[in-house]
């Protein structure tokens, strides 16, 4: 590990990760955005030939023009809704932490190699990465692939650098308190 004076360091950087979007609402972008998303063995569960057919044939020609519309329909001035507010929980996590915390979407941008790259270049040099999935429960289709292509980035980098993963927290009591406290304050404006 390498430090200079300026930097303390860290040893740990945080990784948070959910789920991604399009870049934009372009059908192109979309497409883009739908075959990252469903050539994923965790997303399809079927052999290799199998998904690509589906995907190549029988989604991308179609969905992605009336995806694009959908997107039109919900997406914000700063960009796609999920991407802002992920971004919001980054900022508010790094300002109740020294260590750094980056951002990663499993599909689009800002991609998991990105944020690990963030880390990686941290000044101070990092020991351990703790990835944090945005998803409360398991599934292959969130959870899993999101720890197997953190690992696969991190071994392509071959930087030895360790990696934590946060367990899904569907059952923890602040989870919960969190959901009754943000349904109380729903039902009240009812």
């Amino acid at each position: 590990m390498h430090t200079n004076g300026k930097y303390p360091a860290p040893k740990r950087g945080i990784l948070l990760v959910n789920l991604g979007s399009p870049d934009s609402t372009s059908v192109p972008d979309v497409r883009r955005y739908l075959r990252e998303f469903l050539m994923d063995a965790r997303v399809i569960d079927a052999p290799y030939p199998v998904r690509k057919m589906i995907v190549e044939l029988f989604i991308l020609p179609f969905r992605p023009k009336a995806s694009a519309h959908a997107y039109q329909q919900i997406w914000w001035e700063q960009g796609s809704p999920l991407v802002v507010l992920s971004e919001r929980v980054q900022e508010m996590l790094q300002q109740k932490t020294d260590l750094p915390v980056a951002l990663a979407m499993r599909y689009g941008n800002p991609s998991i190699e990105a944020g690990i790259r963030e880390l990686l270049d941290h000044p101070a040099g990092l020991e351990e990465i703790y990835l944090f999935p945005l998803y409360p429960h398991y599934a292959m289709a969130t959870y899993e692939t999101v720890v197997e292509e953190a690992v696969r980035v991190l071994a392509k980098q071959n930087v030895g650098v360790d990696l934590t993963v946060q367990p899904p927290f569907y059952d923890h009591p602040a989870y919960i308190d969190a959901l009754v406290e943000s349904t109380r304050a729903f039902l009240a404006n009812d």
